[in-house]
């Protein structure tokens, strides 16, 4: 099985690209699971025509107990892509992190990964912190690999540095191994060449490079992945490329 985390700087597009590895993922038969870990929530929107499913936290503080079915807080997305989001504590009270790790609690009890049987698992984790229950996905086994999204800016290859420094102090605990980098590309002066020089120091691939791209902010305004709204643009191609590189590394067999 696929179980992926993805990591970087906040605001670098994590969420897109997690949900267009999902959707190229599902084109590619595969049964997909997306977790967004995210306060926000919004990881899985474009999957579901724009319409976000209810956070794990909100139905706790909405109906002063635990969910006794999945139906309850997940929906089924852009080719059958379960989707869930964590989201987070009240503004201002309490850890997000702790969020994270009560709903993967929760998603045990209902024994989610019995019911649906993915072949894929991603999940969307906040910003570039590693540490708490931010840590939660590539703790435990729910993780195996970690993708960094970066672009060639500054503070972009900074956190993501930082990532791949968190993530491989774990490597002596079986915890997710560092699978590789995607540039998500803002077309700054340099920009793959900065990005290969990190991923390079790194000891990592390049796995793909997303083009800056109108018509993700299109499709996203519509609430869709470009893997569903424009499947012939370039962005798109990337993406379905992407996934074929994960599915192949994990053994299974191009479609």
């Amino acid at each position: 099985m696929l179980k992926i985390a993805v990591y970087g700087k906040g605001g670098i597009g994590k969420s897109t690209v997690t949900s267009n590895i999902s959707a190229a993922l599902a084109g590619l038969g595969l049964k997909v699971i997306q977790i967004g870990c995210d306060p926000k929530a919004d990881s899985t929107v474009s999957l579901l025509g724009g319409r976000p499913v209810p956070s794990v936290m909100d139905y706790l503080r909405e109906h002063d107990r635990e969910p006794e079915d999945l139906a309850e807080i997940s929906r089924e997305g852009f080719g059958g892509v379960v989707c869930i989001e964590t989201g987070g504590p009240t503004p201002g009270l309490g850890c997000a992190g702790r969020g994270i790790v009560a709903t993967f609690q929760i998603l045990r009890d209902l024994e989610l990964f019995e019911t649906v049987k993915p072949d894929a698992v991603l999940y969307d984790v906040l910003g570039d912190v590693v540490c708490g229950g931010f840590a939660a996905p590539i703790r435990e086994g729910y993780a195996k690999d970690v993708l960094i999204v970066t672009s060639g800016e500054k503070m972009a290859l900074y956190a993501a540095g930082n990532i791949a420094s968190a993530v491989g102090s774990f490597k002596d605990r079986s915890y997710a191994r560092l699978r590789g980098i995607v540039l998500n590309a803002r077309n700054v002066p340099g920009e793959r060449e900065k990005v290969a020089a990190f991923a390079a120091g790194a000891g990592l691939p390049v796995l793909a490079e997303i083009p800056r791209s109108d018509d993700i902010s299109l499709c996203e305004d519509r609430g869709a992945t470009v893997v569903e709204g424009a499947p012939s643009c370039p962005a798109a191609a990337r993406f379905r490329e992407l996934a074929r590189i994960l599915m192949e590394g994990e053994g299974h067999a191009r479609t």
